[in-house]
């Protein structure tokens, strides 16, 4: 069974990107365009990975992590997705949860290789073979 994606952005372009790229290599992923929408699907879905932006409508992908390390369980694999890249927003986005921290522009490459360590690392199935 392919590990479940939700990945969350509120530029529609780069959620297609992300959505492509990450079929391709073999994962379910679904979408979210904001940080409420976020965390209704992840609740009724349950997915094993969580691409976050960290600005968005609505709530930021911050307070949607903690959101989600509080609320689910197991909670799942978080990975900062966003432009916000000095080190205080990186350190914010590792403090409210986060397993990884991506900067944007970003490589798809990268981004897989980055969620499959995190997802073997956490002893979950489902990852792509290389």
């Amino acid at each position: 069974m392919a590990a479940r994606v939700l990945a969350v952005d509120d530029e529609a372009d780069i959620l297609q990107l992300i959505k492509i790229k990450l079929t391709r290599a073999g994962f379910e992923v679904l979408t979210a365009r904001d940080g409420d929408e976020a965390l209704l699907v992840a609740e009724r879905e349950k997915p094993d990975v969580v691409l976050l932006d960290v600005m968005m409508p609505k709530r930021d992908g911050c307070s949607v992590a903690q959101e989600l390390k509080s609320r689910l369980s197991p909670p799942p694999i978080v990975i900062m997705l966003t432009a916000k890249g000095q080190e205080t927003d990186v350190l914010r986005g590792l403090k409210a949860g986060a397993e990884d921290y991506i900067v944007k522009p970003f490589a798809p490459r990268d981004l897989i290789a980055r969620m499959s360590v995190a997802l073997l690392k956490a002893g979950k199935s489902g990852v792509p073979a290389a």
